[in-house]
C-alpha cells in the first residue's frame, strides 16, 4: 500500500494513509495480533476520515481494509470506494462469501483483483452477481497482493515494483475518468 500511495502522490493525487488500531499495536510491539471487530474497524476509519474535513474523496483499502472502505463509503460520504485485493471469501470456502460488503450507494466503485487470488479467483468472481456499481479490473496472474508468481515475474521481466506502479496507474486513470 505504501508503494501505491507514493505512486498516486507522484501522479498528483492527495493521499492520506490510515492505519487500523490493531495494526498500530503490531508496529509498536512487533507481535502479530488479530484485527479488531468489524464495527471497531469501520468506526476507526470513519473517525480518521472526519478529522480530515474532506469534500471530494475516495476511500481505498487493501484486503480487509477494502471491506471496510466499501462498508464505510456511504457514511463517510465518499465519492467512491476502491479495493485492492478484495477478500471475496476465505481461501477454499467459497460458500462463506463476503459479497454483502460490496453494496453501497456510491455511483461507481472499483476493485483491482488478482486473477489467481485464493480469496476469490477470477472464474469464481465472474460467476457471482456483483453490484452494478462495482467494476472489476484484473491483475494478470496476480495473487492476493496483485503480483504475479516469481516464475511469471522471471518470464515477463515484471518486478513487484512494476506491478505496484501498474496498479497505481490503473487507480489514477480510473479516478480521472470516474470521479
Amino acid at each position: 500500500m505504501n508503494a501505491i500511495a507514493e505512486a498516486l502522490k507522484n501522479a498528483g493525487h492527495k493521499v492520506f494513509v490510515f492505519e487500523f488500531p490493531y495494526w498500530q499495536k503490531v508496529r509498536e510491539t512487533g507481535r502479530r495480533r488479530p484485527p479488531n471487530p468489524a464495527a471497531q474497524l469501520d468506526q476507526a476509519m470513519l473517525d480518521y476520515i472526519h478529522t480530515l474535513d474532506l469534500k471530494h474523496f475516495v476511500v481505498m483499502g487493501k484486503s480487509m481494509g477494502a471491506r471496510v472502505a466499501f462498508r464505510v463509503a456511504d457514511a463517510a460520504q465518499a465519492t467512491a470506494a476502491i479495493a485492492l485485493g478484495f477478500p471475496f471469501h476465505p481461501p477454499g470456502k467459497e460458500t462463506k462469501h463476503r459479497l454483502n460488503d460490496l453494496y453501497n450507494q456510491r455511483a461507481k466503485n472499483l476493485i483491482i483483483h488478482g486473477e489467481r487470488d485464493p480469496f476469490g479467483k477470477r472464474s469464481w468472481v465472474e460467476a457471482q452477481s456483483l453490484p452494478s456499481n462495482v467494476q472489476c479490473l484484473w491483475a494478470t496472474n496476480g495473487d492476493h497482493d496483485l503480483i504475479p508468481s516469481k516464475g511469471v515475474q522471471k518470464q515477463t521481466n515484471e518486478s513487484e515494483h512494476d506491478r505496484w506502479v501498474w496498479v497505481a496507474q490503473q487507480v489514477s486513470e480510473w479516478l480521472e475518468s470516474n470521479t
